[in-house]
């Protein structure tokens, strides 16, 4: 085990803060089993008490420790899909802490398949887990609560300091957005995506034989609550404006002709081609583009720019995903 990975477990085990990468974004990890740990998360991040957070784990094998009355379909999803980035809301067993779970009798739990994470919380295991020798790492992105999520180690250097004892660095993340969140927790009922992710409905649909649902707004008040859903979020400190592409030369005509200075986040060719103080150009691809998002976006945030035009995304389930983190942003940016 390297000395990077020992110091980790030693840290997490004494109740100590330790970012880590995953294959969506970075997470900022403690010991899941123990509420004072967990409780340097929330004051970290300044996040809200009742919003939960999301337990890695080593493997599926340790599903029934943080979880009780697992149906067949979380067992059969876990199977395909995990390691990677899908997370099952079951109900919660006796033994993990409310603090995790946002005081809800239901538990976020995932097994990551960055390799580091990975190494980690087999590490965790192996040296007896946390508190009662339970092995979970809750963590949430690496970020003040609803700002850009961190893909890259110096995202989290930048954002939370010294708040956190070690930040392991795995280079950047490969999907770059939030894991696929599915709800099992309700008894005979048609399995619900919370929050889309890089694991589709139908990749769900076809390990499970329904297909889930996508609903495209949750009431308010409605449960279980899960990370990420709230309408403003993953948001930079920049106001930002989404513009059609066949308007975007026109928009920021008017805008250069205002004064502004403003950051262009473009899709297209076209896209990258109109005027802007400063720009940045992802792939016309869903999984490219996701992959470069927050990075993006916090490039632009940190320009000393007035504005961040995004260059709109292309239409099919396939952009779903990352359409909901733009549509999030845009709703919470410029409040910082």
């Amino acid at each position: 085990m390297s000395h990077a990975l020992t110091e980790a477990v030693r840290l997490l085990q004494a109740g100590e803060l330790v970012a880590f990468p995953t294959e969506t974004v970075y997470g900022l990890g403690a010991d899941a089993a123990n509420p004072e740990a967990v409780a340097k998360v929330f004051a970290a991040k300044g996040r809200p008490a009742d919003h939960p957070l999301i337990v890695h784990l080593p493997g599926a094998g340790h599903l029934d420790r943080w979880a009780r009355d697992i149906p067949q379909a979380a067992w059969d999803l876990a199977e395909a899909f995990w390691p990677g980035p899908l997370t099952l809301i079951l109900k919660r067993a006796d033994a993990v802490p409310l603090a995790v779970t946002g005081g809800q009798d239901t538990v976020g739990v995932r097994v990551p398949a960055h390799p580091l994470a990975l190494d980690l919380l087999r590490a965790y295991a192996q040296a007896g887990g946390g508190r009662d020798g339970m092995c979970g790492i809750a963590g949430p992105s690496a970020n003040r609560f609803g700002r850009i999520s961190p893909t890259d180690a110096e995202h989290v250097r930048e954002e939370l300091g010294d708040a956190v004892a070690l930040v392991l660095d795995g280079g950047p993340c490969q999907v770059g957005i939030e894991s696929t969140i599915v709800d099992l927790s309700r008894d005979d009922a048609v399995p619900r995506i919370l929050r889309p992710g890089h694991i589709t409905p139908e990749q769900i649909a076809a390990v499970i034989g329904v297909t889930p649902d996508f609903p495209s707004g949750r009431p308010a008040g409605a449960v279980p609550r899960v990370s990420g859903s709230l309408d403003a979020h993953y948001a930079p400190r920049t106001a930002l404006r989404v513009v059609a592409s066949s308007d975007l030369a026109v928009v920021m005509a008017e805008l250069a002709g205002q004064g502004k200075r403003v950051g262009l986040l473009a899709r297209t060719d076209a896209g990258a081609a109109v005027p802007a103080s400063t720009c940045c150009r992802l792939l016309d691809d869903p999984e490219d583009y996701a992959r470069g998002f927050y990075a993006a976006l916090r490039d632009l945030d940190q320009g000393g720019n007035d504005l961040i035009v995004v260059e709109a995304l292309g239409v099919g389930p396939a952009w779903a995903a990352v359409a909901d983190r733009l549509r999030r942003a845009a709703c919470g940016a410029g409040e910082g």
